[in-house]
């Protein structure tokens, strides 16, 4: 084979891999919610650091992305970074399949592609083929003496996208629990009544409570779920429970993707629901003694903010 249409075939090959890595940065930062929370859920920096780990990482892929389409420092460094990145990424994949199973989305593209951790191992399976006949006959790309600052504006550029794009706000759960506004009481008498499934305790009327409604097909509701299960599982003390909305078929598929078995609920539907949670779903309730002292988003969670609201008389 002539030395031209190898380079060519093996160019394409490095541009195909490249768009993977890209697509798959990609799709993690709309919603990038569910990948901060995989940080968390491994106890890696905790709820104020996931966010900047998630970025990292996906920076990392944009980084890889782009150096392999590029052809950039191919056998010297770029395709030794993405055979290193892909058997991390396989190594994590087992450690999912033995903590989880193999029924849930890796997250590997979001939630573009559901894909579980087994297809995903095959799929890298795949991809360290290629890389390794990259590795033997592949150069990639001469840019001479300025490969080295093209690179150093590839790296620049490949962290900084992921905040670009979606960057990180801390402050809008703090501004949002502090600032004044009219709360509301919870009349709860209409759950009691009309609740299916799970019968919920009285006690929801005393004392300080989380209470999300949620409807089963949406998914905002599914990531707020996520990471009310995750802030159950850091404190359990935390008082949660949900107020779903759907079909009864519905609920195996909402608790098999959120995992949010650890938290109460009950099935409410029809007016009764609409009433108590308005149109805009999630509706999360801070409730202290029936009243609605804060009505808060999926984003708005913040499990430090929540438990300076407990300790408050």
């Amino acid at each position: 084979m002539r030395p031209l249409l190898i380079k060519i075939i093996f160019f394409i090959l490095s541009s195909f891999l490249g768009l993977v890595f890209l697509y798959s940065g990609y799709t993690k930062l709309y919603p990038i919610e569910p990948f901060e929370f995989t940080f968390v859920d491994l106890g890696i920096g905790g709820w104020k650091l996931a966010p900047f780990i998630a970025r990292f990482m996906i920076g990392l892929e944009f980084l890889i992305g782009f150096l392999l389409i590029f052809g950039l420092y191919i056998k010297r460094f770029s395709i030794k970074l993405t055979i290193g990145s892909l058997i991390f990424f396989s190594i994590y994949l087992i450690f999912i399949i033995i903590k989880n199973g193999d029924d849930e989305n890796c997250g590997c593209f979001g939630n573009a592609i559901t894909m579980t951790p087994s297809q995903a191992l095959l799929k890298n399976g795949i991809m360290l083929a290629i890389c390794f006949a990259i590795l033997k006959y592949y150069e990639g790309l001469n840019y001479g003496k300025t490969g080295k600052w093209f690179m150093g504006i590839i790296i620049i550029f490949s962290f900084a996208l992921p905040h670009i794009l979606n960057y990180v706000d801390f402050n809008y759960s703090e501004a949002y629990l502090t600032k004044k506004e009219d709360s509301f009481k919870l009349e709860l008498d209409s759950v009691y009544r009309y609740a299916k499934i799970h019968t919920p305790p009285k006690s929801l009327s005393t004392g300080k409570h989380i209470i999300a409604f949620m409807s089963m097909s949406c998914p905002h509701c599914r990531i707020a779920a996520k990471k009310l299960k995750l802030i159950k599982e850091q404190n359990p003390t935390i008082s949660i429970y949900l107020i779903l909305n759907g079909d009864y078929n519905k609920i195996q598929p909402f608790f098999e993707e959120t995992k949010a078995r650890n938290i109460d609920y009950c099935v409410l539907n029809g007016k009764n629901f609409v009433y108590l949670a308005g149109l805009d779903m999630p509706a999360i309730f801070m409730v202290n003694n029936s009243v609605v002292e804060h009505w808060i988003t999926y984003l708005q969670l913040d499990q430090s903010e929540i438990e300076k609201w407990l300790a408050k008389p």
